[in-house]
This record gives structure tokens, sequence and C-alpha cells, in this order.
């Protein structure tokens, strides 16, 4: 069986972060495995508290994992500090990880700030050149590539200029009222657009983390880079099809839409 790692912080609520992926890597046929980087109090209105580990405590999570069960593929999430960054990408580049998958978390979906100014200038040198893909949202993209994003040539240029100056491949994501559910994948000079399905569902919790455990779960199993991207963008289609409803805020998806079997019976 094949294993992915991620390494992310922790949402007490289950949408988002560590519980999304370990559910999404699941559901995508991979052994998931994580490091935590931080404990959260938060739901589906927001944040209200960021706990973090320590440098030292999240390097012996990820020795633990390398050298017992190695990851075929690893997503980064939620890093809210700088001191935690390098120690990632210094464990990464230690271990030579491959099909890392880093999805810049800034901004919760709920609005809620969930990294540090100073950090983000440290992922940009330390976590991005080492990236396999990086998975933007508009807002970040705009951080990441220095400009501002309006419309679907702003996002492919923008995608141009995060690749070319981190060597990784990007995925620009839509949404925030920009090009729909469509994401724009620029990997090697080559732009190739993915058209999502548009799905009235305001339960959006997790999205981002959910889209790239699954792009990690499938470039483990050997899938192709757009191959992988294409088959993440089917799941998290389906996981907001079904339409599940819980919280008072923007809910989570039904990670667990595809699960059948005795045991996910409910009682009669």
């Amino acid at each position: 069986m094949k294993t992915a790692l991620t390494i992310a912080g922790s949402d007490s609520c289950g949408g988002a972060g560590i519980q999304a992926d370990i559910k999404t890597m699941t559901m995508n046929g991979v052994y998931a495995m994580s490091a935590i980087t931080a404990l959260t109090a938060q739901n589906t209105t927001g944040v209200t508290g960021i706990m973090e580990v320590t440098p030292e405590f999240l390097s012996m999570q990820l020795d633990a994992v390398f050298t017992d069960i190695r990851p075929d593929a690893i997503k980064t999430g939620m890093v809210s500090s700088d001191k935690l960054i390098r120690t990632i990408a210094a464990k990464l580049r230690e271990y030579k990880a491959e099909n890392i998958v880093v999805d810049p978390v800034m901004v919760a979906t709920s609005g809620s700030r969930l990294i540090a100014e100073e950090a983000v200038e440290t992922l940009k040198s330390e976590l991005l050149p080492i990236a396999a893909v990086v998975t933007p949202n508009i807002p970040e993209a705009e951080i990441l590539a220095d400009m501002k994003i309006s419309s679907q040539e702003d996002m492919a240029k923008a995608a141009e200029v995060i690749g070319s100056r981190y060597s990784c491949a990007v995925l620009c994501k839509g949404g925030h009222s920009l090009s729909d559910a469509n994401d724009l994948l620029y990997n090697g000079g080559k732009t190739t657009w993915f058209n999502g399905k548009r799905i009235d569902n305001p339960n959006t919790h997790g999205t981002g983390c959910t889209l790239s455990s699954a792009i990690a779960s499938n470039l483990a199993k050997g899938f192709g880079l757009e191959e992988s991207v294409e088959r993440a963008k089917e799941y998290i289609s389906g996981a907001l099809a079904a339409m599940l409803d819980l919280g008072k805020g923007s809910g989570p998806m039904a990670h667990a839409f595809a699960l059948s079997g005795r045991f996910a019976q409910e009682a009669e």
C-alpha cells in the first residue's frame, strides 16, 4: 500500500487540517500519516486559538515517520512560523522526500489569518523550491507572485511568475469570485486549465486541505501531476455534491461520500 504524510495543523472541528487530510488520503487509497504543526481551537465559524508545537517536537515527529514508514508523497498545510517552516524544509531535504505538495495556507475559509507575516518569506525561500507543486488560492497567489489577480489572464501570469521564481509546478485555484471552480496548472512552461463543476454548496470548510491531500495521494500512487489534479478535483466535487450540512458557519464536506460496506452502515 502506498503511503502519504500530512504536515499541518489540527482542526478541532474535523473539517480541515490534519483531520481532513487523513480522511482524504484514506478515501483516496493510501495509508495516511501525520506530523502536527499546531493545535487549533476552531469550528465552522472561525479560529479562536492556535498553539504551536516546538520545532524540536516537530522534528521528532518527522524523524519517527521517515525512519519507519517512508511516505511516498508529502502534503504540507498550515505552518504558522518561520522556525517550523525551516524545520520542515530541512527534514524533507535530509530524507530526500519526493512528491511534495505545498498548500501555502495563509488564510482560513472563514477569513482568519493563519500564518505570521515573517513566515511568508521563509515559506517562499525554504519550502517552495523543494515542492513538486504548490496549490495557492487567488489571495495566496497574489502574495506569492506580488501582483493583483483580477482575471484568468492574471491567474496564468501569476502561476508563471511563481513557477519560474521557485522552480515548481503551480496549481492556481479559482473561486473567490474569479474563474468560478476552474483551476490553472502551470508545469514546466505548459499551462493546463481544469474546469470544475460549480456546486451550489456554501459548506466549503477545508476545500484547500482536501484538494492538496488528494493530489498528494494520487502522486503517491504513481499518477502523473495532471492526472493527479484531475482525479483530486473529481473527488472534491463528489464530496461537495453530497451536500453535508453541519455547523453554524461554513461547514465541512462529506469526505466519506463514496464509503460503502457494512462497517459504514447506520443502524436501522
